[in-house]
């Protein structure tokens, strides 16, 4: 018997956002959008993902809001403020997968603003804001290992750059 999809018979707040961010590679895809990946090519390569799966899961993204497809031919897509509003749930995730390893952190975040590296609450530890995903840069930490993959984007991810910028993945 199949799974269902939605959560129709609960009254609950977590069960309607796992109805739309529940689905396998849907918080995958936007921790890329956070990380600056806009183009499909980009997503699929990074995250083995097949076409009509990332087709499917772009579409609901972009039907639900959290993501804007942007451009002709070559579209990519960005973010919307409706999906920052999910930065500080997908930050406290991310923290808590990096507090199972055992090497460290894969990726530091600093406070843009001040340098300051931001704490797995999500504060910087030198000025004591909390900045939003805009005011974030970040870069591999020790529990990162390059050899796992050397797609485009993995790559680009090895040289600290700002959330929500557009990686350099062509030369």
């Amino acid at each position: 018997m199949a799974l269902g999809v939605d959560y129709v018979r609960q009254d609950c707040s977590l069960a309607r956002a796992l109805e739309v961010v529940g689905e396998r590679w849907t918080l995958l895809i936007l921790r890329d959008c956070f990380l600056g990946v806009r183009r499909f090519s980009d997503f699929e390569a990074h995250l083995d993902i097949s076409k009509a799966v990332l087709t499917a899961r772009l579409a609901a993204l972009v039907d639900a809001g959290l993501l804007a497809r942007v451009g002709t031919g070559h579209a990519e897509y960005v973010v919307t403020d409706r999906a920052r509003e999910l930065w500080p749930a997908m930050f406290a995730l991310t923290q808590w997968g990096e507090s199972l390893s055992e090497r460290g952190p894969r990726r530091i975040f600093e406070h843009a603003g001040c340098g300051g590296r931001v704490d797995r609450t999500g504060r910087c530890g030198a000025c004591g804001d909390v900045p939003g995903p805009e005011d974030l840069q970040t870069r591999p930490g020790p529990g990162a290992d390059p050899t796992v993959r050397d797609d485009a984007v993995s790559k680009a991810l090895r040289v600290p750059h700002r959330l929500l910028e557009p990686l350099a993945t062509r030369g």
